[in-house]
């Protein structure tokens, strides 16, 4: 799923990331990181000019933000045992109440239940057996919940849509529709869906009533109520960000299986990220999903890449590429259910920006003509309507949809709204400014990241607490004296009248 309030954020951390610049750097999942609800921890560093700068720190993988998890550690900090002991109950009273076995089998029970006692708590957003109707008799609940709405659960439940931590934005038909169309067409009977919970529903509703249609699909989501719908075979609850199974070993085993090719079963993955996910995270789940696929071949495929699709914003182009080279962009649209921006049919600058980035060759990739995507000869690719082929960049360059113009002193295509600007020697908006200021982290003052991303937050936030808490007792001791001030002054106001 998508992340419209994430993209300034991931834009920043991916900016910060760069050798040339400070910020922070992500070192992925290492050897004995702690855990926290949401499994492994990524190791962090701050750094400045390429450099190491400050002490390394573990932070939550899934959470962009400290309130909705809010572990931290320092990396070379001593944890007590206590502490540890804590910290373990913590992570298992924050895991589902039900195992994915048992809700496998609440959901036999569920689908035998004549329809009229068919309930869905939309409070709890779980399918409810008769005995438990008591429980939630004051929660709100869907009546009569047929079989087609069994086969489209992401219908069913509420989207995750908390920008900071979800981000559950669901393709649209129209998308989903194409991408599974073009899945086919291209030869492919397996797919490993990672975070597309709409295009695996697409498929396993086909397969349960088309008795030709041989695709099928295996969804890795860290969404773990579609446990409630899919068996041990359709669904393993995964984080993409550390590469990290719920399910253990066994859950492990299921995805290796599933990456084994028969002789006409190739397998493809597609994958939906967050927007706000950190690339090089993603690109190292997705590089250990590839190995697996790898380790299960025993044939002459040793030196392939396993088939992917990367639906992700144009944006991150040169991310994507930098760590998949055999990777390029088409110019497909992609667009989303439920998302005010993310919609096909826009014009101008409200097209959607969502991309699918691939290692399959371009040209396969066959783009509907109906929509105004037509082939380049020269490109040897399918590209949008207002993307016309520069002869000077000897490409299509468009990135946008919109037709894009060259300009000879950047030598190379820009945006129809730049022009170039002689003072900062390149192409810009008409009313930007010249002046090349950055403003810098307002925790730090350092530039090259931002305040939400500063390694130096926690230890702020802690300063401040120690201030905070030193003033309430300043304070009380304060009013304390005031107090005794008062009463004295009373006694003394007494003495004397009594005096008098």
């Amino acid at each position: 799923g998508c992340w419209e309030g994430g993209i300034n954020m991931a834009a920043g951390a991916e900016g910060a990331a760069g050798a040339g610049s400070g910020g922070l750097v992500v070192l992925g999942v290492v050897p004995g990181a702690p855990c926290c609800p949401h499994g492994p921890a990524l190791l962090f560093v701050k750094t400045s000019q390429g450099k190491e700068e400050g002490r390394r720190f573990y932070a939550c993988s899934a959470c962009r933000d400290r309130k909705d998890c809010k572990f931290f550690q320092w990396a070379d900090e001593k944890v007590s045992q206590t502490r540890l002991a804590a910290r373990e109950e913590y992570n298992r009273s924050h895991q589902p109440p039900c195992t994915h076995r048992q809700n496998v089998e609440r959901y036999k029970n569920f689908v035998l239940l004549p329809l009229l006692k068919r309930r869905f708590c939309q409070e709890c957003q779980q399918l409810l057996l008769p005995d438990e109707w008591e429980k939630h008799s004051s929660h709100q609940f869907l009546y009569d919940i047929s079989a087609a709405q069994l086969r489209s659960p992401s219908q069913l439940l509420y989207p995750l849509e908390n920008k900071k931590t979800n981000a559950q934005y669901l393709f649209a038909d129209r998308s989903c529709q194409f991408l599974l169309d073009l899945i086919i067409s291209l030869g492919f009977r397996r797919v490993l869906s990672v975070g597309t919970p709409r295009l695996h529903e697409m498929i396993q509703s086909k397969a349960s009533q088309e008795d030709n249609f041989r695709v099928r699909s295996l969804l890795l989501d860290i969404d773990f109520r579609y446990s409630q719908f899919y068996t041990e075979d359709e669904f393993c609850h995964y984080n993409m960000f550390n590469h990290y199974f719920f399910g253990g070993e066994a859950a492990h085993e299921t995805c290796r299986k599933f990456l084994h090719e028969e002789k006409d079963e190739r397998v493809i993955m597609v994958t939906d990220p967050p927007f706000g996910g950190l690339v090089e995270a993603l690109a190292s789940s997705f590089k250990k999903l590839m190995a697996m696929w790898k380790d299960t071949e025993k044939g002459g495929n040793k030196d392939q890449e396993m088939p992917m699709f990367w639906i992700f914003p144009y944006f991150f182009e040169s991310r994507i590429l930098e760590l998949f080279p055999s990777f390029s962009m088409m110019d497909y649209q992609v667009d989303y259910d439920n998302h005010a921006l993310y919609k096909h049919g826009k014009t101008g600058r409200r097209q959607s920006p969502v991309r699918i980035f691939t290692n399959l060759s371009p040209k396969v990739i066959v783009l509907p003509a109906e929509e105004g995507y037509r082939f380049c000869a020269i490109c040897q690719r399918y590209v949008s309507s207002g993307n016309h082929h520069c002869e000077i960049c000897n490409s299509c360059t468009s990135k946008d949809g919109r037709r894009w113009k060259h300009c000879v002193l950047c030598k190379k295509c820009v945006k129809p709204s730049w022009f170039h600007c002689t003072k900062c020697n390149c192409c810009a908006l008409e009313n930007h400014s010249c002046e090349q200021t950055d403003v810098g982290c307002f925790v730090c003052g350092k530039a090259g990241h931002k305040r939400s991303s500063c390694p130096m937050q926690y230890c702020r936030k802690q300063r401040q607490k120690t201030v905070r808490n030193l003033k309430k007792a300043k304070l009380g001791v304060c009013r304390r004296w005031a107090m005794k001030h008062a009463v004295f002054s009373r006694r003394i106001k007494k003495k004397k009248d009594g005096t008098n």
